[in-house]
């Protein structure tokens, strides 16, 4: 048995969860219209460009958390899997995972979205570890700051540590499935890195280095 970890984002979706969540806010009235749009799609190239400021992006991403009450978000998120988020599950990434479970293998998403947005998304693949950034939360009301390191590039090798700490578990043989160069430091960590519908940066390195490369997508 091993440690079968899975980027979320264009890796198991086909879509951008967090993008997808500020796309969903727009179309509800929920965020201004003008700037909101036009910081979602330039953190989006940001990312994509392997220059996003973490810090930035999260000060914008988690506002709308702050700003609503529990039960109104709740509403929304449903709403969103049903809309948004269901119809970009990829069925070889619910064949990918079904093997891995059938090898007996633990199984983790490991993502740079928070977690508000992405643990019931884990809970529909039934998958029970999630590593997320983490919206900090007082007397019940997100406060829209993020509790301990965001999981993004090195940070998400940082917690993933620290996971692997409370498991009392290691990398042996593990594997990790990501689409993004932004991911490369995580890959560079484990025995069986695979890069799915890479980038290009990614697509690059792992022909570079003998890695797996395979779709989900056809």
């Amino acid at each position: 048995m091993s440690l079968a970890i899975f980027d979320l984002d264009n890796t198991l979706l086909s879509i951008d969860s967090d993008h997808a969540w500020g796309e969903f806010l727009l179309e509800q009235g929920a965020v201004d219209a003008n700037a909101y749009r036009e910081a979602n799609e330039r953190f989006m190239a940001d990312y994509a460009a392997g220059t996003l400021d973490i810090n930035a992006f999260l000060a914008v991403a988690l506002k709308p958390l702050a700003d609503n009450t529990p039960e109104q978000l709740a509403a929304w998120h449903q709403q969103f899997m049903a809309g948004k988020v269901e119809p970009h599950i990829l069925p070889k990434a619910e064949e990918l995972i079904a093997r891995h479970r059938a090898q007996g293998d633990t199984l983790l998403i490991i993502t740079a979205t928070n977690r508000f947005i992405t643990a019931p998304i884990a809970e529909r693949l039934g998958i029970d570890n999630l590593i997320a950034v983490e919206p900090e939360v007082k007397n019940g009301h997100y406060t829209g700051k993020v509790s301990g390191t965001p999981s993004f590039r090195e940070g998400k090798i940082t917690r993933l540590n620290q996971w692997l700490e409370t498991q009392n578990d290691t990398l042996d043989d593990a594997w990790f499935y990501s689409d993004s160069h932004n991911d490369i430091a995580l890959l560079e960590q484990v025995d069986n890195p695979v890069a799915v519908d890479p980038d290009d940066t990614l697509r690059q390195t792992a022909i570079d280095r003998d890695w797996r490369i395979m779709t989900l997508r056809r």
